[in-house]
């Protein structure tokens, strides 16, 4: 056969193993995996000495095209993503304008992201008060999961983003049980954490630690808590976002043994900083829920490295530079983190602590892939789609600013040192990122929609 990409000479990952064998790639497909291709090939990659992988597929990232393209395009964006090693992405259904909660905003959503993406790209559909009646349209037109907030959100904006209150949030999961579509929450007790936060700053208490002392974990698992109770009354698919903390973890699990389909994701961040270098970073290691003092996090080291938590994002969420300005309580919350969650986490987990490198692909790639329903993607596999990326365990690097294809340009990973890298990032066949070169090629992702 005359293959259109054979990928030579790596560690290839599989569901039981890792392997060095060959990759052949024809029309997009995974053609053949065997130990030694000797056909031809138009183009030949030599991955020797590394990792080949699926791509990731991040679940949690935030465009903000149309209405707030200075934050974040999906031109940026998918450039990022490409480079960091992520090969399909689902777009959260805020923080554009107007938010995605009724098919008209997806509409725009869509025509915006044409002919945009290096990656192939999905959406989200809004919960939010007063929009129980377009579930099913949002739902008929192809959205992949719905999203809400337990949690305050948005701003006076007309067409933002808000949170939902608890009618909403049994209805909505009433109705989106019926259509049998999973709904992803982000839990925290906005009550709580509004009055904390009021009050310390009253008091002048505006330091890193003071914001991370204002969202307690408490407030993270009595919100998730409501969650897996409405779940469970109604039978509806749910999803926890950004779980920060064990006891939120713990308290899912308990939930699925009795019955909840539940599953749930933590972040990057969540593993790779801790509340006390929010002291050094500022603001723009700010996010919600966040993150967690050291000790919190060694727990939550232990839940992941048990299996408990199901897979890794990044709640990718940029602004412009002059929102992570001021007192930490008044900065914009959210990490721009897209670009280095396959390196920091490979390098935390795998090399670090031992994670087997089987179990990273099913954190990055195959349990995303199956909870969302893309029996194309998250697996090294015959017929498969091509979605593949090469990891070099020995090539370590600091990320800089300037290395960012962010629209804006800063992180909270900036001066991090990561002991590997994604090298090359292919998308159904065609190689998007390469070390060396950078983005390649035009774009190339294509609209995923529910099966």
């Amino acid at each position: 056969m005359n293959y259109d990409l054979l990928i030579k000479g790596g560690y290839v990952v599989l569901h039981n193993g890792v392997y060095q064998v060959d990759i052949g790639i024809k029309n997009g497909k995974i053609a053949c995996i065997a130990e030694r291709i000797e056909d031809s090939a138009k183009e030949i990659v030599n991955a020797s000495g590394q990792y080949v992988m699926p791509g990731m597929i991040d679940t949690h990232v935030h465009i903000s095209e149309p209405g707030r393209t200075e934050w974040e395009g999906f031109e940026t964006g998918s450039k990022a993503l490409a480079a960091g090693g992520t090969t399909s992405y689902v777009e959260m259904p805020l923080n554009a304008l107007p938010a995605t909660t009724s098919k008209e905003a997806l509409n725009l959503k869509l025509e915006a992201a044409k002919y945009q993406n290096y990656v192939d790209y999905a959406f989200y559909g809004g919960l939010v008060p007063n929009n129980l009646e377009k579930l099913k349209e949002l739902d008929d037109a192809g959205v992949l999961a719905f999203k809400c907030f337990i949690s305050n959100c948005g701003s006076d904006v007309p067409g933002d983003f808000t949170n939902v209150d608890d009618y909403t949030l049994y209805k909505g999961m009433q109705k989106l049980a019926e259509l049998d579509q999973l709904l992803c929450i982000h839990a925290e007790n906005p009550v709580i954490t509004d009055k904390l936060a009021e009050e310390m700053v009253k008091e002048g208490r505006t330091t890193a630690m003071d914001y991370v002392d204002s969202r307690p974990i408490f407030t993270e698992v009595e919100a998730v808590g409501r969650a897996l109770l409405f779940a469970k009354e109604t039978g509806c698919k749910l999803h926890l976002v950004h779980i920060s903390t064990s006891e939120a973890v713990q308290a899912i699990l308990q939930a699925r043994k009795e019955g909840v389909d539940v599953t749930v994701e933590s972040c990057t961040h969540y593993f790779a900083l801790t509340a006390e270098d929010v002291a050094e970073i500022g603001p723009r290691a700010k996010c919600q829920p966040p993150l967690r003092k050291a000790k919190d996090q060694a727990k939550l080291w232990d839940e992941l490295m048990d299996g408990n938590i199901d897979w890794l994002t990044s709640d990718h969420s940029p602004c412009t530079e002059d929102l992570k300005e001021g007192n930490i309580f008044e900065a914009w919350g959210g990490i721009s983190g897209a670009q280095n969650n396959v390196d920091i986490m490979f390098d935390l987990a795998v090399k670090q602590r031992s994670l087997p490198i089987e179990r990273f692909v099913e954190l990055i790639a195959t349990t995303p892939a199956k909870r969302f329903n893309l029996p194309r993607k998250g697996e090294i596999s015959v017929s498969k789609d091509a979605d593949i990326i090469l990891v070099d365990p020995n090539r370590s690097y600091i990320v800089n600013r300037e290395d960012l294809y962010y629209k804006n340009q800063h992180s909270a990973y900036e001066g991090m040192k990561i002991d590997c890298r994604v090298t090359k990032t292919i998308l159904r066949g065609n190689i998007v990122y390469d070390l060396d070169k950078g983005i390649v090629g035009d774009p190339k992702g294509q609209l995923i929609t529910k099966k």
